[in-house]
């Protein structure tokens, strides 16, 4: 059963304007950090991935493209609707609740850009974790990219403006009760549109601290997309391997 859809990453992520104001993210930063992190854990062509959380699909779509067998997965509707027409033998797009283990096994499960954390239920973060490893075959990896909190909180920008496609989002960005909270405004054919993002503050430990309930194990941790090592005060990324 997938969540309820007044859950704010349902109803935001599935609107056009979520794919608006986030359309320049940088796809070569994705493309070189997909190929670092494939040759990393060492996956041959064919091994079976599964990117959780996947939006619209654009590292299912690359990490397919360099030749792996990859499953898609998001609770966006609209965007796995999207990213369908991109499919074929070895790339399949699905409906899922990452909360909830898969009905496969896979090499690699990716989730990636801060695409974790959500959740309404502290135990959900856990849970996820639990789904990962179980999706995970023999000599499985699973990744999470995830901010890192310590330095986004100390470099976090409170208030900014951006013009994209002749609508200008209002931005506010703040800390509060161990999450970070991104508002949006903005206003488009004379009506008028307010979302909120919301991720949980989750540091290292706290990571270290799920890992250890699901019973898996930290093998590396890295700091950004060219895989160089995590450090708490400089490192825009939070990397996990785990298996």
């Amino acid at each position: 059963m997938l969540k309820d859809s007044t859950m704010w990453y349902a109803s935001w992520f599935d609107t056009p304007y979520y794919h608006i104001l986030y359309k320049d993210r940088n796809h070569n930063e994705a493309k070189a950090f997909m190929d670092n992190i494939t040759q990393y854990l060492n996956l041959e062509p064919g091994e079976k991935i599964l990117d959780l959380a996947c939006g619209k699909g654009r590292h299912s779509i690359y990490l397919n493209k360099i030749g792996y067998n990859v499953t898609g997965a998001d609770l966006s509707k609209n965007s796995i609707a999207y990213a369908s027409q991109f499919e074929n033998e070895t790339l399949k797009f699905k409906v899922h609740d990452m909360c909830k283990p898969f009905s496969e096994k896979f090499s690699a499960v990716f989730n990636l850009f801060t695409s974790f954390g959500y959740f309404d239920k502290e135990e959900d973060n856990l849970n996820t974790i639990k789904a990962i490893k179980s999706d995970l075959n023999e000599t499985g990896f699973g990744v999470i990219d995830f901010l890192n909190v310590d330095y986004v909180i100390k470099n976090l920008v409170p208030e900014e403006t951006k013009d994209v496609n002749g609508i200008t989002f209002h931005i506010k960005r703040y800390v509060e009760d161990g999450y970070i909270f991104k508002e949006i405004r903005f206003k488009d054919n004379h009506e008028d549109f307010f979302f909120t993002e919301r991720v949980k503050a989750i540091t290292l430990s706290d990571f270290e601290n799920y890992l250890k309930k699901a019973e898996v194990n930290l093998l590396d941790i890295f700091g950004n997309y060219q895989l160089q090592k995590f450090n708490k005060e400089t490192s825009p990324r939070l990397i996990l391997i785990f298996k």
